[in-house]
């Protein structure tokens, strides 16, 4: 399609893109969309609110054809492209592994390559250490075809000593010589995996036992590449993608990155998408909260974990190995506890409105970055997959791909055979979910649709955002939801937008999108102050926290083509950073090939036969929720680094958020508090106050705040509330009180698999603190080595009880004071009340009827889009 970009009247302030067919008459300045790009300048009306009901537009207008060339670069992506292209082409129509390797021995690259071996004049060599067979050998082969043979050592630059130099050269020509004697003796047609065509005798001339381990890392590498990327052709197709998205990049002021689906149409504008403000329409949150509650059963959760999180820096303290983001120890348990801690507070609300035990299977996707999928399934084992059973978890691990150069393409290698690599983003979650039969896995669970939730995001749970979320995709029978809010200017996260496009048939589609942060300038929006100018502030923030219709998902990664692999990107704005085999410290400009999940939505357009112009969004089946932004999204993602005066996206910015979050559910509850300021008030000295809440005290605020009333609570205090079963009445805090409870949510049964299984509402701790006042030193805040966001503290003094099994305890018109731990046994109520001379400090043993529901408990009841509690003594 050619493109034409007409001068455009400013008329209703839109973001705009007019395209027009080469048959168009008016067409002033045409280029090939795939060859040429032009820039766009900008002019934008006032922001609006990311929540507003109404559009806010910005205007896009070009009014002069592009004057600027760029000078030919030295490598032609273009031709190499048109090589790959071809052989790709070939490769897709032959029917069996013999006929792809006739192709790919025909490429001239791979002749080439194998030609210049055998004028080495070395004698015949047989490397039984590789011990290849024929599709492993055709994996060698693509791998050369495509550009990359330095991967296999030979032309690789080392810089050691001449003598290790001309070893290591020895011992990598002597394979290469062995892979000229497979490609000449070795029968194709034995197949891969079978073993027929093998090397089966070892050669004095053979690699080293780690040459062979890397080499064998390279096959299976290349093995993940060639199948999982085979809906755009394998190792061949991926480095056809990179390299067009590397010519894209080396055009300056180029225009978008959306795929040609979204390109091929008379003209594209983006908008501002408008949708329901939990924050603000608070009865219609209610009501959609309780259809998430209600509909919980129907869904499944998948956490997408397989990311390096490279920029947290986080190692284990015994062996000094990198860790991935999961693991990070954060408010006193690892990240991927705090996932399942939420879950199970919504599952745990349900049990207490419907009286039904749910456990909702989620789907984890790993990478071996890191060892993450090694360590996220041990830590499962470890904690006994968290009272759930293991048949309620899918762990499924994404492919690393390799990191390539922004020069020309060429794979990032530390040493021969290893190329750096990186996982491969999470929008590959859809494809690979369908490969691995994650999808049909749901549907055995009875599930229809589930919540996406990253790691690094700490406060995604907040209130009612996921449940509202999840609530109206169900109940409205939407494929895709956005849970999104107001973009943080600086923050490295994306904006959702709303598109409308005219088809070149006349017709109108509408749908939501997202433009990653690393293709803003792609669009001329850039990172700045806050601004008329700054497009970044007129739309909201993405923040992968989604709603997806299972069987619309699995539609799109099941496509045998690229819309399985939604938004591909590649940015080489950071420098890739590595060490090679000598110690020797590089940074080189480059990327990888990355997809992103939240872009599935592109799949998803809804179309018309007119121009929709008023709440469109309400016909379409994609939709976006807002709240406040503390509610859907605060990030760890970031070390903090001790002279950098941010907080943002750090473990310590992070949990000044929680903190924030709880004083505005307390302070609601007639408890005073202190204020929180900015974060740069809090850089040096730490937080206000820490206060921790278990989610299970809710997790709507509604339900909580039912919990709690009057009292308050003085700056430099401690509280932690380890307890679902809780009340507070008129409690004065001024120190650290700490409750918790063994079992907070219910208590574990084994199953007929010998699992361990949380059971909701069985035999549960509980608290009851009313009209007390507990003073006592607490933190000391001065100290040096309390880490606030690991919840890694120093104390004077503090007040803490711990609840063991069903056991209880209760306060009443009493001042606790000083330093005292209460341990309350399994089947016990410690009560504390006013005595003659100081304190009345009784232990009595639960009556035998109350063992399983305790002497008290709440009673959840829905009264309209509302939940009522009722206290119920026994």
């Amino acid at each position: 399609m050619a493109l034409n970009l007409a001068p455009i009247v400013q008329q209703n302030q839109r973001f705009l893109f007019s395209f027009s067919s080469k048959a168009s008459t008016n067409s002033q300045f045409c280029f090939d969309l795939k060859k040429s790009l032009f820039p766009l300048s900008f002019s934008s009306s006032p922001s609006l609110s990311s929540s507003s009901a109404s559009h806010s537009h910005v205007t896009c207008v070009s009014t002069s054809p592009v004057e600027y060339a760029p000078p030919a670069p030295e490598f032609d992506f273009h031709q190499e492209v048109a090589r790959l292209k071809r052989l790709r082409s070939k490769l897709s129509d032959s029917t069996s592994l013999r006929e792809k390797h006739a192709v790919v021995d025909g490429d001239a690259r791979v002749k080439r390559f194998f030609d210049s071996i055998k004028k080495g004049g070395f004698s015949r060599v047989l490397l039984a250490s590789l011990n290849l067979d024929s599709y492993e050998l055709f994996l060698v082969k693509c791998l050369v075809a495509a550009g990359q043979e330095h991967v296999l050592g030979f032309g690789f630059e080392f810089e050691p000593l001449e003598s290790e130099l001309e070893s290591a050269r020895s011992s990598l020509k002597s394979a290469f010589y062995a892979l000229v004697e497979m490609t000449e003796k070795l029968d194709v047609d034995g197949g891969g995996g079978n073993g027929s065509g093998r090397l089966g005798k070892k050669s004095g001339f053979g690699l080293e036992d780690e040459e062979i381990r890397e080499f064998k890392k390279l096959l299976k590498t290349l093995g993940e590449i060639e199948q999982f990327y085979n809906c755009i052709g394998g190792i061949i197709g991926y480095q056809i993608m990179v390299l067009e998205l590397l010519a894209r990049a080396t055009c300056e002021r180029q225009t978008t990155n959306w795929s040609n689906k979204l390109m091929d149409c008379q003209f594209l504008e983006i908008q501002v998408p408008s949708g329901l403000d939990l924050s603000q329409n608070t009865e219609y949150a209610s009501q959609a909260a309780i259809w998430g509650i209600e509909g919980l059963s129907d869904l499944g959760e998948i956490y997408p974990l397989g990311g390096s999180a490279d920029r947290l820096g986080l190692v284990d303290p015994d062996t000094g190995e990198c860790l991935p983001a999961a693991m990070l120890p954060y408010c006193g348990r690892t990240l991927l506890e705090g996932l399942i801690r939420d879950l199970q507070a919504r599952e745990f609300l349900h049990f207490k409105i419907y009286g039904k035990q749910c456990i909702t299977p989620v789907a984890i996707m790993t990478s071996s970055a890191k060892n993450n999928h090694k360590r996220i399934t041990s830590l499962c084992e470890r904690l006994g997959w968290f009272g759930r059973g293991q048949s309620s978890f899918q762990l499924f691990e994404q492919p690393l791909v390799p990191a390539v150069s922004a020069e020309d393409g060429q794979w990032v290698v530390a040493k021969p055979f290893a190329p750096i690599c990186k996982p491969s983003g999470h929008g590959v979650i859809w494809k690979l979910a369908y490969d691995k039969g994650i999808f049909k896995w749901f549907y055995d669970h009875g599930r229809k649709g589930a919540t996406v939730r990253q790691v690094s995001n700490v406060v995604a749970a907040t209130d009612l955002t996921l449940l509202a979320l999840a609530g109206i995709g169900l109940h409205r029978g939407k494929k895709l939801g956005f849970a999104s809010c107001e973009r943080q200017v600086g923050a490295t996260e994306g904006i959702d937008v709303l598109i409308e496009k005219k088809n070149l048939d006349g017709t109108w589609a509408y749908g939501l999108s997202c433009i990653e942060y690393t293709e803003f300038d792609k669009f001329g929006i850039t990172n700045g102050r806050p601004s008329p100018k700054n497009l970044q502030a007129k739309f909201p923030a993405n923040t992968n926290i989604l709603y997806v219709d299972l069987a619309s998902a699995e539609l799109v990664g099941s496509s045998k083509n690229e819309n399985s692999l939604p938004g591909m990107v590649l940015n080489t704005k950071k420098p890739i950073v590595y060490v090679d085999h000598f110690g020797k410290r590089h940074s080189v400009s480059g990327g990888r090939l990355e997809c992103t999940m939240q872009n599935i939505a592109d799949n998803f357009f809804n179309t018309s036969s007119s121009r929709c112009y008023n709440r469109v969004e309400d016909k379409l089946d994609t939709f976006i929720v807002y709240n406040e932004r503390r509610r859907v999204t605060s990030s760890a993602k970031r070390k903090r680094i001790h002279a950098d005066k941010s907080l943002q996206q750090t473990p310590d910015g992070s949990l000044l958020d929680i903190l924030r979050n709880a004083h505005d559910l307390l302070s609601n509850c007639d408890i005073r508090l202190p204020e929180i300021k900015g974060n740069d008030e809090y850089v040096d000295s730490g937080p206000p106050f820490l206060l921790l809440l278990h989610p299970a005290l809710g997790p709507l605020w509604e339900v909580t705040r039912q919990k709690f009333h009057g009292g308050s609570i003085s700056e430099g205090s401690e509280l932690q509330i380890e307890v679902a079963e809780f009340l507070w009445r008129n409690v004065q805090l001024d120190g650290s009180l700490i409750i918790v409870a063994e079992n907070v949510m219910g208590s574990m049964k084994i199953n007929e698999n010998d699992e361990p299984i949380l059971q909701y509402g069985q035999r549960c701790g509980r608290c009851k603190l009313q009209n007390v006042k507990v003073l006592n030193k607490g933190i000391d805040w001065n100290s040096g080595n309390n880490i606030y966001w690991k919840l890694d503290v120093q104390r004077f003094e503090a007040f803490k009880v711990i609840l063991h099994g069903n056991a209880e305890f209760e306060a009443t018109d009493v001042i606790l004071q000083g330093n005292h731990v209460y341990e309350v046994p399994n089947g016990y109520k410690l009560k504390i009340t006013p005595g003659r001379s100081g304190l009345s400090v009784q232990l009595h043993p639960i009556e035998q009827k109350m063992m399983d529901s305790g002497s008290w408990y709440w009673n959840y009841k829905i009264k309209g889009v509302h939940i009522n509690l009722e206290l119920v003594e026994l």
